[in-house]
């Protein structure tokens, strides 16, 4: 069973960088576009960024552009998120997941989620 796996999570503080990884179980991430979400607390889970299967196609929310990079490493089936210039309101939980569509911006569109790495900026 493919199982996608974040890690990478922490405490910053505002101003700082991280980056996120999500490693694929099996050999799902050169087939699948693959994408972040993130939950903050009371709120609905929401779309950051996503991928192409082969890299080439990138989308991310209006919240992160320009801060956040989305690139994957079909070889190591590992897909990543760097996040620059953090602020307090990226504290969430962030989420990976895998999609058979194209370029999905939407939870419904993805087959695959992985259990989540919280980040939480401070002030």
């Amino acid at each position: 069973q493919v199982q996608l796996v974040e890690s990478g999570g922490g405490l910053v503080k505002a101003g700082d960088s991280l980056r996120l990884s999500c490693a694929a179980s099996g050999r799902i991430v050169s087939s699948y576009a693959m994408g972040w979400f993130r939950q903050a607390p009371g709120k609905e889970r929401e779309f950051v960024a996503t991928i192409s299967s082969n890299g080439g196609t990138t989308y991310y929310a209006d919240s992160v552009k320009g801060r956040f990079t989305i690139s994957r490493d079909n070889a190591k089936n590992t897909m990543y998120l760097q996040m620059n210039t953090l602020k307090p309101e990226d504290t969430a939980v962030y989420y990976c997941a895998a999609s058979r569509r194209v370029i999905p911006t939407r939870e419904r569109e993805y087959d695959l989620w992985g259990q989540g790495t919280q980040v939480t900026v401070s002030s």
